[in-house]
Order: structure tokens, then sequence, then C-alpha cells
């Protein structure tokens, strides 16, 4: 049917309109059709920031500067480089909201990031009702502080005073359509977008919606982002490589990642590397007890994890070594790389560490992203 627009997705592709019963319906968007927030619900009052620990000095500037551009009715793009706190460059702006008793929503593409982020704003807001709604997990869609996927965003529509989105680059949100739609669509009120890797695209889209980019290019403990090296391979020695360079690491007690661009990548590699060192474990999406895997490694049962792009953002491992092996594959984007990079030097009692990009050729990825990331290190002046 011309002309139709999708009043819950916003699609006007005709190829996906159908009728029935002489009305027109979407089928874009068929699998998201379930329950709609009440709007009615009120935060409970006197909900305050509880922060036991302090901001650093460059935090709080970043910190005051989005309240503030909130309070003009301005929309907020945060750059920060991986590592620089981005959350709790949001907490006061939070605070303001829920004081004047408004809806507030945190949103992220990743469910795993939902289930690992509801408990640290908890942590934060004491008092307040927080809520994770995510594909399984809808039952409750009203609290204090909502945390959500995009997925579930079309259930908010005109809901949310205050908005946050992380990681406004990562699949599936980057680039879909109607994930966006469902996102400005849920925002009544104004939205705060944080990225460590935002696009030309971004910068502008922001600027369009009546709002500054606000940039972080240091991390909490003032110590320099980790600069990747190159190191060229073939298939072969590559792999002799990353087995030898896991064995130093292991010896020093160092816990490592060791991407792979591939879920069949990843089962070739790791059927190889746990012949000869056994406290390992691959993890992907398709593994089903991968945050099991996951937990264990962070409590330091296993000294090393094989994985796909899914724990390129997200967690945070004390004293973590970075291999990407095949790192010229075409998957990976300099952002990819550069948030790859970023698992690395993240504690304030392990600022350092390496992160290696081995691969046959040097691509402009590769070269882009080491030369990203020290840029970002010269603008903090760091180097």
């Amino acid at each position: 049917m011309e002309n139709y627009i999708c009043p819950n997705c916003g699609n006007q592709d005709p190829r996906y309109i159908g009728m029935k019963n002489g009305l027109p319906y979407c089928r874009r968007c068929l699998s998201f059709q379930g329950k709609h927030v009440d709007c009615s619900y009120v935060p409970k009052a006197e909900l305050k920031l509880s922060l036991n620990y302090p901001l650093s000095e460059k935090q709080e500037e970043v910190s005051s500067k989005v309240l503030s551009l909130l309070k003009e009715g301005k929309n907020v793009l945060i750059h920060a480089v991986t590592g620089a706190g981005k959350t709790e460059l949001v907490y006061r702006a939070m605070e303001f909201y829920l004081e004047k008793r408004k809806h507030v929503g945190f949103a992220t593409p990743r469910k795993d990031v939902v289930i690992d982020l509801a408990p640290r704003i908890k942590e934060v807001f004491h008092e307040a009702e927080v809520i994770s709604v995510y594909g399984e997990h809808t039952s409750r869609l009203n609290g204090d502080i909502i945390v959500l996927t995009t997925h579930q965003l079309y259930r908010y529509g005109g809901y949310f005073d205050l908005l946050i989105l992380d990681e406004i680059d990562a699949f599936p949100f980057k680039g879909n359509d109607m994930l966006n739609h469902f996102f400005f669509q849920s925002v009544k009120g104004n939205f705060v977008l944080l990225s460590a890797t935002p696009s030309k695209e971004d910068i502008e889209e922001i600027k369009k919606h009546h709002g500054e980019v606000v940039s972080l290019f240091e991390r909490y403990h003032h110590s320099p982002l980790p600069v990747p090296v190159f190191v060229k391979k073939n298939n072969y020695t590559a792999i002799y490589f990353v087995l030898r360079k896991l064995k130093e690491y292991i010896k020093e007690n160092k816990p490592v990642f060791i991407f792979v661009p591939t879920i069949d990548e990843g089962e070739k590699l790791f059927s190889i590397l746990s012949l000869f060192v056994h406290q390992g474990a691959f993890v992907s999406s398709k593994e089903e007890d991968r945050r099991l895997d996951i937990e264990r490694f962070k409590q330091g049962e296993l000294d090393y994890l094989v994985t796909t792009s899914i724990l390129e953002r997200g967690v945070t491992v004390s004293n973590l070594q970075v291999m990407v092996f095949a790192a010229d594959h075409e998957i990976y984007s300099q952002a990819t790389l550069v948030q790859i990079a970023g698992r690395v030097g993240r504690k304030i009692n392990a600022t350092k560490g390496d992160v290696i990009f081995i691969g046959k050729n040097k691509t402009s990825a590769i070269t882009g992203s080491i030369d990203e990331i020290a840029r970002y290190n010269k603008k903090a002046g760091l180097l």
C-alpha cells in the first residue's frame, strides 16, 4: 500500500506492507507487538546518587558539562575513549531527572551489557527500583530506572524524559533503521549518546538534533591507552606465535583474550591451543555457557579465552593481555579494533598491557586504529 507509514517502526517500504481485513499492517515489525509500558508510572521521590569513589577532574568537567547542556534542553553525544568511565559521566544527569521524578532509561544494543549494567546502576542509586528489560525478561516494564536493550524500546513510545544510549556504534543498533526509529520514538525529553568510536555521521546527526559533542580523551587513571603493535605472520606461523605468547603470559599470571574473526576460526584455533594449554575456553554468541565461562575467567579459574567480537565491549579484567588472530580479516573495522584494544589497561592497578594485531597484511583498519589510539593519547597530553 502506497503512502502508508507504520506507526510502530516507521517503515514506508511497500514490500513489507500487507493487508488484513481491509487494513494495512507492517510485516517488518511483526515480532515487536508485545505489551507497552504504563506511562502514568511516577518514580519514587528523593532518589539520590551515592557514589563511593571520586570522579577524576576531567570526568567531573564532562559530567558537569553534560548536565548543563541537558538543562538547556540540548541533547549530547559523549565521545569518550574506552575505559574513560562513560557510565559515570551520566550519573549526575540521571540524578537531576530522578529528583524531578522523571522517567529515566539506559539503553544498549546487547542483552549481556544490560545484565551487567543494571546492578552497577543499582549500586549507586540504592533506593531506586532498577528494572532490566530484554528478550525473555519483559514481565515488568516500569521502574525508577529502566535498563533495556534497544530492541525493547518499542514498548516505550513517548516515555523517557532522559534516555541514555550506550554503544551507538555496536551491532545490531548501528545502521538499523527500525531500532533507530524505536529510539527516537521513545524519547519525549532529551537523550545522551555514548561512544568511544563515533563516526562522522554520528557527529553530524547529533548536531541535527539540537545537540553537542562532549569529549574525554583520557582514562580516569590518567595513563595512556595501550597502543597496539602489528605482527606480520601467515596462518601457520601465526598459530605458533599465539601459542608461544600465550604460554609467556600464563607464566607471568596474566589473563589473555585471543580474538578471532569468525566462529569457525575460533573453533579451529581453540582446538589446537587446548592441546597445549588446558585452562581455557572458546566463547561466542552460539555458546550457551559463555556467561559461565566468562565468569570463570574473571574469577581466575581460566587462563585465557578465545573469543569472537562478543567480548569487544563491556568486559573489564585486571592485567588483561589481548591478541587479535587474523586481524587483517574484513570483519575487523577500524572502530572494532579500537574497541578490542580498549579491553587492555583499564584498571587503576594495571594500566598497561599488550595489544597485538596478528595478520598477513597490515590493512587500513589496522593502521587507522593504531593511529587513532596514538592520537587520543596525544590529545590527552599523555604522549
